[in-house]
């Protein structure tokens, strides 16, 4: 009869598993052409989403301070991946936008995670993957896209 793992297991394999998927994410990314890009980026990616925000919106979605986002865009945008520009309806409003590069990232990184779930689903047969998933569905908050993990960490 085997034992039951300690309570403490739960998040730290819920963790590393999050954690194997963004590595191995990471890795084919920079394969195709994107080496600069960190784990911290597809969440800021996320938030500035197709039609951009502003520095102060993405501070406020990230749960991070207004000069930790704004360093963050400043970044990204050496590297290619946002542009600033003035709101045409409001000249004193600058937002962010994803530029043709970060669009490129996050359509490489849907077909991969794509590639990594069907990878799980062969290792441990697609019924119980898609049991898994199905209990993860009950047993976590229907708003998949909470992005403020990175003020969430610091805190």
């Amino acid at each position: 009869m085997s034992r039951e793992p300690p309570g403490f297991e739960l998040p730290l394999r819920l963790l590393l598993g999050f954690r194997m998927i963004i590595d191995r994410l990471h890795a084919e990314l920079a394969r195709q052409g994107h080496p600069d890009l960190r784990p911290l980026h597809g969440f800021v990616f996320q938030a500035v989403g197709r039609d951009g925000i502003t520095g102060v919106e993405l501070a406020r979605r990230l749960g991070v301070s207004k000069q930790a986002a704004g360093k963050t865009i400043e970044q990204l945008e050496r590297l290619g991946y946002l542009a600033r520009s003035t709101d045409p309806a409001d000249a004193r409003r600058r937002t962010v936008r994803l530029t043709e590069r970060g669009l490129d990232a996050l359509r490489r990184s849907a077909r991969i995670f794509d590639r990594l779930r069907r990878e799980w689903a062969e290792t441990i047969g697609p019924e119980r993957f898609r049991a898994f998933e199905q209990d993860l569905q009950r047993l976590t908050p229907d708003d998949l896209f909470r992005l403020d993990a990175p003020g969430w960490f610091g805190n």
